[in-house]
């Protein structure tokens, strides 16, 4: 968000807990990206702040509630709150419990087990989604339309539309077992806690095969979870580069590094496997 948003989107979010006489004195801004994550002091809450149309809060929160209650390792909703979307001021607040993060970063082997966790849970939880190809089409609309993608040169374009159509048809003929996944459950959608990892960020909830997900964890997790297809995963691995290199060249986009990010995810997807994890490329370009 810009400046002027922040500051509003912070108002929005305390008077949403000044109005649950949850005390709130100060945000400190956690990260700020197409939405705002806030911890909330003194009464230690954390809020997700969106402009209302722009987010998906009210399917977060009730995949939340359902998800806990299964017993999947993901962040659960604020207890001291009502379970809904709050709207003020043009914005959406959803409040969530806050945990102080904890040292060391969660291992491979408890990342791994976690996962599997959450995907067993979201195999009994039934809800409406999306499939992982609509991500696909999204990432594709950015790239096939100049006025979203204005920087990415026609070479590019031409390029990245074609590989992502390719991987789609790609993974679509393999006929694999679907399911719910989290969608995007790379290490910023990890929590460590003294709980044990926790997975946060639900909005990008999608249903598909078990190594879409696995292909936004670090390379050490995948020999950790049982039963991969070592081809399909690697075909979703270079799926989600190119989706990346796609919303990276978006008009707009906020990520940090962004722009470098969407050239490094262009050049890996032209040098060819193998295909490295999200977390090896953001390594690369913060550098020593």
């Amino acid at each position: 968000m810009e400046l002027t948003d922040v500051r509003r989107a912070i108002a929005a979010a305390m008077s949403v807990a000044a109005s649950l006489d949850l005390p709130a004195n100060d945000a400190i801004v956690l990260h700020n990206s197409n939405k705002l994550t806030l911890r909330l002091t003194p009464c230690d809450a954390l809020a997700r702040v969106a402009p209302v149309g722009h987010e998906v809060a009210q399917f977060e929160v009730e995949l939340a509630q359902r998800l806990t209650e299964v017993g999947c390792p993901v962040r659960p909703l604020e207890p001291r709150a009502d379970p809904r979307v709050y709207a003020p001021d043009g914005f959406a607040v959803t409040l969530w419990t806050y945990y102080e993060p904890v040292t060391p970063p969660t291992s491979p082997v408890d990342y791994a087990e976690a996962l599997e966790r959450l995907h067993a849970g979201m195999r009994e939880v039934d809800v409406p989604s999306p499939r992982f190809t609509d991500r696909i089409a999204e990432a594709a609309d950015v790239v096939a339309n100049p006025d979203r993608s204005p920087e990415l040169s026609d070479a590019d374009r031409v390029f990245l539309s074609g590989r992502l159509a390719s991987l789609r048809r790609a993974i679509d003929e393999r006929d694999v077992m679907e399911q719910l996944l989290h969608g995007e459950p790379h290490p910023g959608n990890v929590l460590s806690t003294r709980n044990g990892p926790m997975f946060i960020d639900l909005e990008t909830c999608c249903r598909g095969p078990v190594e879409f997900d696995l292909a936004h964890a670090p390379e050490a997790v995948r020999a950790h979870y049982p039963g991969v297809d070592p081809e399909l995963l690697d075909a979703c691995r270079q799926l989600v580069i190119a989706m990346v290199a796609a919303w990276r060249w978006e008009l707009g986009d906020q990520y940090p590094k962004g722009r470098r990010f969407g050239e490094e995810c262009l050049r890996l997807l032209r040098e060819g496997p193998p295909w490295p994890a999200l977390d090896t490329v953001t390594r690369q370009l913060d550098g020593p």
